[in-house]
């Protein structure tokens, strides 16, 4: 390989560094910024494919509760560098900056020192649904904090134009949502996938709070469907979603890696 594990140390200064550079405030149109948090993503992407141990003899796979959290924000930057070319995200930039920021430095401190072993031939497209899953609703969470914040101005201003992103509060809305129904689709096929591991249990915590999370964001789009829900409501919905998901790996992940320092596979 030519990424070892060592080499994601020697990554994570210089993309903290590049990440906090694209957080400092700059004139609008200079091009400065974005092109410091291409050089952070890009810096952060290899910090990670240097961090993921693909050396084990069974295929093994580090996912510690850092290392998807940090992989989520990765993938959350991907979605804005995309949108970045098709719509005005700039204002986007610091808060996702920041994020990297704490990203990193969360995955530098806990490695995982776990290894995800593949238990059986789906186990790896399993990850990998997960994973993107997350960055799903991760993008869907980012899009619904500046809808609910875009919605909050206007109705404590009164009539005025209802943009946010420079787009039309509704079709921002449509947006959100199409990355809900992406995320919802990935997790379903990564659920499916799980029953194909030996290691699936029902008694599981994980287990639970992943059906629980899909039940919700099921709901959530069944309610858009038939029952209209928009706004802050639809809303609470995909936040009550997201954070079932973050507690069934992440926390489940932290409580046994971090605090009881138990041996995970």
């Amino acid at each position: 390989m030519i990424l070892s594990a060592a080499s994601a140390t020697w990554l994570a200064l210089p993309a903290v560094l590049a990440y906090v550079v694209a957080s400092l405030p700059a004139a609008e149109g200079q091009r400065w910024p974005a092109q410091a948090l291409m050089a952070a993503w890009l810096l952060h992407g290899l910090m990670l494919l240097a961090g993921a141990d693909f050396q084990g003899s069974h295929g093994g796979l580090r996912l510690g509760f850092a290392p998807v959290l940090s992989f989520t924000l990765w993938l959350v930057l991907l979605v804005h560098g995309i949108e970045s070319r098709l719509m005005p995200v700039g204002q986007l930039r610091r808060l996702l900056a920041w994020g990297g920021v704490a990203a990193v430095a969360l995955a530098w401190l806990f490695p995982g020192e776990v290894r995800a072993v593949a238990h059986s031939r789906w186990a790896p497209l399993h990850w990998v649904l997960g994973l993107t899953s997350y960055g799903l609703f991760g993008a869907a969470v980012l899009h619904a904090l500046m809808l609910d914040s875009a919605d909050q101005r206007l109705r404590g201003k009164g009539p005025g134009p209802a943009t946010a992103l420079g787009l039309p509060l509704l079709k921002l809305e449509r947006l959100t949502f199409r990355f809900v129904e992406a995320g919802f689709v990935v997790l379903t096929l990564a659920l499916v996938l799980g029953l194909a591991s030996p290691n699936w249990s029902w008694r599981d915590h994980k287990t639970v709070l992943s059906l629980l999370g899909w039940a919700t964001f099921a709901a959530l789009i069944a309610g858009r469907l038939w029952r209209g829900w928009r706004g802050r409501q639809a809303t609470r919905w995909l936040y009550a979603g997201t954070l079932l998901l973050l507690l069934a790996y992440v926390g489940s992940r932290f409580v046994l890696e971090v605090l009881l320092h138990r041996p995970v596979t």
